[in-house]
């Protein structure tokens, strides 16, 4: 059974171990030895709270104990142990030694997708490193997607699972959830959001902020944390899924209901790019279905939501076009769907770099 060592560091927020733990999950569920090493456990406790099999959790400092696996995953450049890297090179069967990259769909994602970085010096001299970028295209490494996700999203009975929560909607009333950063411009959300609304706030700096901001015909709810198991159904249960970051927005997805990214802010501008090459791809009016005109407010919207242009009408006018935005979620995700998953790619792009 091949042993897979993923490596994260928590910087500020807790998105780059959800997106460890749901590809080691994945890892194991697919009979592979999964071992994630984390500076930062602490999370786990809600978002995984059950033991899975095949999957062992430890902190980062315990890996200079631990003899390397066959296939070591360095995400998001978090550097690995210096003395890890000595007993990767001392192996007598090397392990594949690959960096997961984060997602996005700029272009050069193409480009970088799957090279190789021969390391000449330093505790790894001698070894490859090898690139491997998520995307929405053929020629990057695709996304997490778990095995009947899609079909697991479709059949969920989510008037049923809110009630059962307590978090039921009120006749006429829509849902929708919100994770978000503390600069969200709430205000300016909620006025043009419009009445008939109940809003999920999950654990962030929203549940304080958003409240005292309400309109007539609002309103609001705090919600625990929750696993990321459930997280996934409450996706699937609104009506508007507003996300952060990369694992949440990765979610929202394969939810195939309409999705607002707040993407991560960065002092140099570089989000900006980001955000406008997801809507490049994801308001393709080569998707069935598509309007020109909806696909043109909707980017309105998203880029006023992340700050980067004016709230106009046409923001409002979006959010009231439900229809539009619910054939192109659906349509977007029929279209990802035809890619193979991220999973199932990096297995086998291990096996490459190994030499296998």
């Amino acid at each position: 059974m091949p042993i897979w060592d993923i490596f994260c560091r928590v910087i500020d927020n807790h998105g780059d171990l959800g997106v460890c733990l749901r590809l080691a999950r994945d890892l194991a569920a697919r009979g592979q030895q999964a071992r994630l090493w984390c500076d930062d456990l602490s999370a786990l406790n809600w978002m995984q709270p059950e033991a899975v099999p095949g999957l062992s959790c430890h902190h980062w400092d315990q890996a200079i104990e631990a003899a390397p696996g066959d296939v070591v995953l360095e995400t998001f450049g978090c550097e690995l142990p210096s003395a890890f890297v000595v007993a990767m090179a001392t192996r007598p069967t090397r392990s594949a030694w690959i960096n997961l990259e984060y997602l996005s769909a700029e272009s050069y994602v193409e480009r970088s997708h799957g090279l190789k970085s021969p390391q000449f010096s330093g505790p790894g001299a001698g070894l490859d490193k090898w690139f491997f970028y998520p995307g929405f295209t053929a020629r990057t490494g695709g996304l997490l997607r778990e095995p009947g996700l899609i079909d697991a999203a479709i059949s969920h009975h989510g008037d049923a699972w809110l009630a059962a929560r307590g978090w039921q909607r009120q006749p006429g009333e829509r849902v929708l959830s919100l994770f978000a950063y503390p600069q969200a411009p709430l205000d300016e959300f909620l006025e043009a959001l419009g009445p008939g609304w109940l809003l999920l706030l999950c654990p962030g700096a929203p549940q304080t902020a958003l409240p005292p901001l309400l309109r007539p015909g609002q309103r609001a709810l705090a919600l625990p944390y929750l696993s990321q198991q459930d997280y996934d159904r409450l996706l699937w249960s609104c009506d508007l899924n507003l996300v952060r970051g990369e694992d949440s927005f990765v979610r929202a997805q394969w939810a195939g209901q309409p999705m607002l990214w707040q993407i991560y802010f960065q002092d140099d501008g570089a989000h900006a790019a980001k955000l406008d090459a997801f809507l490049d791809l994801s308001l393709d009016l080569s998707l069935d279905g598509a309007d020109p005109a909806w696909a043109s407010r909707w980017r309105a919207l998203s880029r006023a939501w992340n700050g980067l242009s004016d709230w106009t009408p046409a923001c409002a006018e979006a959010l009231r076009e439900r229809s539009a935005a619910v054939g192109q979620a659906r349509s977007w995700r029929a279209r990802l769907g035809m890619q193979e998953d991220l999973t199932s790619q990096l297995m086998a792009f291990a096996r490459h770099a190994s030499g296998g």
